[in-house]
């Protein structure tokens, strides 16, 4: 996966928002006003930011060496992908619909 292929696959999600809330080095996606996923355009190795169920997060860091703690992120509830090749395309989409659904299928109170 590429930069190109992450940007259209974030895309090609109903209701999703791209944007640089963060400045021009920092690529942000949203569903309903919040970020499910974000990226650094500025790094030589692509990696890339997703919401994660905290029961969830920790078992994909132990089992996988691409995952590990949100950078500048919340280390409860995000996983930071970094781009390896280590898993596959598909999986880390399974990972990016994951974050999606949680803001997709999450009730507001």
């Amino acid at each position: 996966m590429d930069i190109e292929q992450l940007r259209d696959y974030c895309l090609s999600k109903p209701f999703v928002e791209e944007c640089f809330p963060f400045g021009p080095d920092t690529l942000v996606y949203k569903v309903n006003g919040k970020i499910f996923l974000l990226t650094g355009l500025d790094s030589l190795q692509l990696q890339f930011n997703v919401k994660c169920d905290p029961d969830i997060a920790e078992d994909l860091r132990e089992q996988y060496s691409c995952v590990i703690p949100g950078f500048h992120m919340n280390k409860k509830h995000w996983n930071t992908i970094i781009v390896d090749g280590s898993v596959s395309s598909q999986l880390m989409k399974e990972w990016i619909d994951q974050s999606y659904n949680l803001l997709v299928y999450t009730k507001k109170k």
